[in-house]
């Protein structure tokens, strides 16, 4: 069963920060996702990005398996190799996935990345890791409004050091068009939640990406999330939730279920990034 989502529209360059804090508060009550303008990612950017992670899924299975996922969750991930919902009856997802892990010049994380050759792809590199700056500023700013609907201070997550050491990851996602017959019934990315702080997720167009609100509801009710030309889609992860349980009492925010459809044809996605910070511990969060 699928109905129709209508989510909260955030506009980033509102001059109005409380305004917009408070939009992404009961976008998070009642929601979980929503979506932002304005955000300072650079269209063209975001076209490269699309550009070049369409180039590396082109190649052929031979040369992505080269760069084939690490022990430290780096590089290509093929069909069927991940199944996110354990209680799916299919081998695995449809998706094929691209993982970059946290990228700083004088950090180790920079060396464990695996990366297309130059020759291949000359371009791939250098626009991911513009694309990974890009958005890291756009979810930092994110957090501010986030704590700001909370009535914290703005730098909340600054001065709890959560912020001082990202551990943030970009995952390149493709959708297969056809599929066969076996797999008429089977996901692009079965059921699933996010593990990190926030998601910020943009998609080329194509229908596909569900939520569900009620996890424990039966028959389930998974609502369409629509693209917006140039947003971002923002998804509050189980660690955020976590985290902000701790220093505020209650707060009912929750990190529902999403999945990804089977399409008509191809389509790509880019989990912008998964900010997922980890340069903190619970226990040096003061209680509020």
């Amino acid at each position: 069963m699928a109905g129709n989502l209508h989510l909260p529209v955030v506009d980033l360059a509102s001059p109005d920060l409380r305004a917009a804090a408070e939009s992404i508060r009961q976008a998070c009550v009642e929601h979980g996702f929503f979506y932002v303008t304005n955000h300072g990612v650079d269209r063209g950017l975001l076209e490269a990005v699309f550009a070049q992670s369409k180039g590396f899924f082109d190649l052929p299975m031979e040369e992505k398996m080269t760069l084939l996922r690490s022990a430290n969750h780096r590089g290509y991930t093929p069909p069927y190799a991940e199944k996110l919902d354990a209680s799916s009856q299919f081998v695995g997802d449809l998706k094929e996935s691209f993982y970059i892990g946290p990228i700083d010049d004088g950090d180790m994380h920079n060396y464990i990345n695996q990366w297309p050759s130059e020759e291949c792809l000359p371009s791939w590199k250098e626009t991911m890791k513009l694309y990974i700056a890009a958005v890291l500023d756009t979810g930092t700013r994110i957090l501010s409004l986030i704590a700001l609907g909370l009535d914290l201070d703005a730098d909340f997550f600054h001065k709890i050091g959560a912020l001082n050491c990202p551990s943030t990851f970009l995952r390149l996602l493709h959708y297969p068009g056809e599929v066969n017959e076996s797999d008429s019934r089977n996901y692009g990315a079965s059921a699933h939640s996010d593990y990190g702080v926030i998601t910020l997720l943009v998609t080329d167009g194509t229908p596909g990406l569900q939520i569900c609100r009620e996890k424990d509801r039966n028959p389930q009710l998974w609502e369409d999330v629509h693209h917006i030309d140039g947003a971002l889609i923002i998804n509050i992860d189980l660690r955020c939730i976590v985290l902000l349980q701790s220093v505020k009492s209650g707060i009912r925010w929750l990190s529902f279920l999403t999945q990804i459809l089977t399409h008509w044809c191809s389509a790509w996605k880019v989990v912008a990034v998964k900010h997922v910070h980890q340069g903190f511990h619970l226990s040096r969060v003061a209680t509020a």
